[in-house]
């Protein structure tokens, strides 16, 4: 049964006019296929043609061949097409001539295949030089279309030795001829290269090339489909999150010629400037040349104001016709034109690229203009695109020397001197110079290198490693999992691809598409702007969930709370004890033999965190902070390496052997699963008690400041409710002891991270002790799949590759399995308890397509790092609408 029968139409003409399909759908014809449907019916000059349905793409890919019911309707829509174009298709005296392209629901320019001139025979040929009075244009149209054929449908392309075979020939030509562009050639030389392109195409593929221009455009019908599984599409696809399912159409349409003379030419243009915004047509012209020309680059364009030197009233139609598709739209419009003796014909519009600060300029801008209201503005923009307003980045127009490529850990770009441990970094970088720290995979001991450093590198690790997670909450570059480089820092030299770089030699990192890059690259500093800053109120106006941010310190208090955080919604007070000396009192806590051993030193870190919850508290303001009591296991805040154990035991006064038997004893098999988490307090209650009077105090000193506070006190790791209930009796005792003592009254809350599935299966129990859940996403993605968020990296992007997963869990959701633990623990939680405030702490809360997923699940508010805290408030505000920002 055929598609027409059936009802399931797989072929939609356009012309003149009329359109089968129209601007709604992208589905079926793509967004090139779909918007010149739209073009045609709004009556703007588009060359005639038809487009066939990706869904076509999809059954070819499955079955490996053009059913027969599309080969019908393709032969009725080239019927079609020869009466609007007024031409014959092969016609030897006056040919009709088509271009075939892909174009897929989501625009991915360049990344498939698209074929010029295709009609084109020695017969043809000559028909066409016939017609348009000029031999040169029509033989190198031909040139080119074999050339294009040969590589897209037949694969040529290098040699043995790596130089193309089509430009090898064109070149020894030109030379031969001393004449620098191919349209110089004669038409006779133009007529042999020809020749000699089909006999490369023979040579290499022992085909003949077709010289039935049906064979040839059945041949491009299944190379453009083909064309959506290549290496460059897959990749693109992944990249920008894009289903693999969804197939190109192809659309063929009337060939137009803007390399027919002066008074023909061809062009790319934007409604609006794609770089800054500004309300103004921004694009290049090439008079007398094709398409392919302005967008290959193969010559050098003209600024798009020369046309209207050239071609006044093309020129002025082109303003009035970008303006209106603007306006049509209600978008920026990206646009490509061709202009074949004077007259302008449109072959493309589609939604522009456009950096993070036009995006934004543009959606404010049309705001104010009426075109569209403030829910369109706040859903139009990628929530990650915001990055590039809020880190540095490397500038586009600049040419870098990748070494190395690893995992984008954490967003922005930075220069600095190479440097292979924290002290080194801590040194120089208090001596005010720029260092980026160079590691094979950093530990808790580097954090105050990692201070100190501009940027982090590591050659292991992944996502959620410990360089990528404290790199974040701090808001600096980050590099991981480059395996292709070779750390030495004993020769304090790491190398990669052939290059060798030293310490001290300058370095740049680009943690938004994790390159590293040989050099001093320049950079672009962040400008937000006053634009941004209204986008942002109206995504607060309709946003429901909260969003938090992850600090330890006050300084990140701060920070986040300019990027707009309405609390903390984690602060891990592990960190706070590695700046300074403070490191030392813990390890003599660690060291100590006794209980009152241990008191003494907890005694002494006591006024330390109290400081720093005051000052937390202080740069809230009102809003509330999650403290999670110590977590990971003590060893990490002992010393490795063999030198810094001596230096411990010079500075505790104890036997080296005593230290490192503390140390060995310490070390675990799997510290993850290990003793850490609220093991550590059950195990050490004093430790519990210090943390939750230094907590309790400083809420007393800041609240007598009349500033409110809000302190939520959260045990982590707890697995089974008896865990959380011992230590959740301690909390409440201290607590309520100290504020008897200080005659206050601060309201306070107690509750639980959840990141083990138990603790999820269980929720219902562990509610009846907990006032909050706060779902470590982190670790419950690594203990539910049983990965290691370190060394997963290895294989994971193989996964991915391979279809096993659709993305890394790392950094979105899985909403299958860890997800329908968070939406059980959630439900469970509320269940027993109804008041259960429910918050996510882990990356996953500054991921837009998890904070969608958390909209749905009901979660009270997300956590991210300082600087993805606007990424969070914008995609919690197209959660609440129901709408995702389009990733075209």
């Amino acid at each position: 049964m055929s598609e027409r029968t059936n009802g399931n139409k797989a072929v939609f003409s356009f012309g003149n006019g009329h359109a089968d399909g129209h601007a709604g759908m992208s589905d079926i014809l793509g967004g090139k296929g779909a918007n010149v449907a739209e073009m045609t019916r709004m009556g703007i000059p588009v060359p005639p043609g038809f487009t066939i349905s990706a869904k076509m793409c999809q059954r070819y890919l499955q079955e490996g061949d053009i059913p027969a019911s599309l080969r019908e309707e393709v032969t009725a829509a080239m019927s079609g097409l020869e009466e609007a174009s007024g031409r014959r298709f092969g016609d030897a005296d006056d040919p009709l001539l088509v271009s075939v392209r892909s174009g897929g629901k989501f625009s991915m320019p360049g990344m498939m295949d698209t074929i010029l001139n295709l009609g084109l025979t020695d017969e043809t040929a000559k028909g066409l030089a016939r017609q348009s009075n000029n031999p040169s244009f029509a033989y190198d149209s031909y040139r080119r279309f074999v050339e294009m054929y040969g590589r897209v449908v037949y694969g040529v392309g290098a040699s043995a030795d790596g130089v193309d075979q089509f430009e090898r020939a064109l070149h020894e030509l030109q030379k031969t001829r001393d004449v620098s562009r191919a349209i110089d050639l004669s038409p006779a030389d133009l007529l042999s290269l020809v020749r000699d392109y089909k006999e490369i195409v023979w040579r290499v593929t022992g085909s003949r090339f077709p010289d039935d221009p049906r064979e040839q455009l059945w041949g491009a019908i299944g190379a453009v489909f083909t064309s959506w599984n290549n290496q460059r599409a897959v990749n693109y696809r992944r990249l920008n999150a894009i289903p693999n399912d969804l197939g190109t159409a192809v659309t063929v349409m009337a060939m137009v010629f803007g390399n027919l003379g002066e008074d023909s030419g061809s062009g790319v243009a934007f409604s609006r400037d794609p770089s800054t915004g500004e309300k103004r047509l921004f694009g290049e012209f090439l008079a007398n040349a094709q398409g392919e020309d302005v967008v290959a680059g193969t010559r050098d364009p003209e600024p798009l104001e020369s046309m209207g030197k050239r071609l006044p009233d093309a020129y002025a139609e082109f303003k009035r016709t970008a303006a209106l598709l603007e306006n049509h739209y209600r978008d920026m419009q990206d646009l490509e034109f061709t202009v074949e003796r004077g007259k302008l014909y449109l072959l493309q519009t589609r939604t522009g690229k456009r950096t993070a600060r036009a995006a934004v300029r543009v959606a404010v801008e049309m705001v104010a203009e009426g075109a569209i209201d403030r829910r369109t503005a706040v859903t139009r923009i990628d929530p990650n695109q915001l990055n590039q307003l809020l880190h540095p980045t490397i500038d586009s127009a600049a040419h870098v020397d990748v070494i190395a490529r690893g995992l984008p850990a954490s967003p922005g770009a930075a220069v600095g001197k190479v440097v292979f441990d924290a002290e080194t970094a801590a040194e120089r970088g208090a001596a005010g110079e720029h260092v980026i720290l160079v590691r094979r995979e950093t530990s808790p001991d580097d954090f105050h290198g990692m201070v100190a450093a501009q940027a982090i590198l590591t050659a292991r690790g992944g996502m959620t490693s410990h360089a990528a997670v404290v790199a974040r909450g701090m808001g600096k570059c980050c590099v991981v999992g480059a395996r292709e480089l070779d750390v030495d820092p004993v020769r304090r030299l790491f190398s990669g691809n052939g290059v060798t770089i030293r310490e001290g030699d300058w370095v740049t990192l680009d943690g938004s598409e994790g390159r590293v890059i040989q050099g001093r690259a320049p950079l672009t500093l962040p400008e937000p702007g006053a634009e941004f800053d209204t986008l942002m109120s109206w995504a607060d106006e309709f946003r429901a969930m909260g969003v938090r941010a992850n600090a330890d310190t006050p300084e990140d208090a701060a920070q986040a709370r300019s990027f707009g955080a309405e609390g903390i919604g984690l602060c891990r007070t592990e960190h706070m004890f590695f700046e300074g000396d403070r490191i030392h009192t813990m390890r003599e806590m660690i060291l100590a033999t006794d209980l009152a051993g241990r008191r003494r030193a907890l005694v002494q870190l006591l006024p330390m965190q109290r400081s720093d919850f005051a000052g937390i508290f202080r740069a809230m303001n009102g809003f509330p902070v999650t403290i999670r009591l110590l977590d990971p296991p003590l060893h990490e805040f002992l010393p490795r390496d063999p030198a810094e154990v001596d230096r411990l035991a010079e500075l505790m006064d104890l036997p080296v052997t005593a230290v490192q038997r503390v140390i060995d004893g310490l070390t675990e098999a799997n510290p993850m699963l290990g003793h850490r988490g609220c093991r550590l307090g059950i195990l050490y209650p004093e430790i519990t008690e210090m943390q939750v009077h230094a907590i309790i105090e400083a809420a007393c000193e800041v609240a007598a400041e009349g500033i409110r506070v809000i302190p939520e006190i959260m045990v982590p790791l707890v697995a089974h409710v008896e865990e959380l209930r011992q230590q959740a009796t301690i909390v409440r005792q201290t607590a309520d002891r100290i504020l008897t003592e200080r005659k206050a009254q601060i309201p306070y809350l107690v509750g639980t991270m959840i990141e083990l599935p138990r603790a999820a299966l269980t929720a219902d129990e562990i509610a009846k002790v907990a006032d909050f859940f706060s779902f470590g996403t982190n670790d419950l993605t690594q203990t539910t799949y049983g990965l290691s968020r370190d060394d997963a990296g290895r294989f994971l992007p193989y996964y991915m590759d391979s279809g096993i997963l659709p993305a890394d869990p790392f950094q979105t959701i899985d909403q299958d399995g860890v997800g329908k633990l968070i939406e059980m623990g959630t439900r469970l939680g509320r269940r027993r308890n109804p008041k259960l405030k429910v918050g996510v702490c882990g990356e996953h809360g500054g991921d837009p397509a998890s904070v969608d997923f958390f909209q749905h699940v009901g979660i009270n508010y997300v956590s991210c790092s300082s600087f993805r805290v606007p990424i969070a408030r914008l995609a919690a505000a197209q959660a609440s609408l129901g709408a995702r920002a389009p990733t075209d």
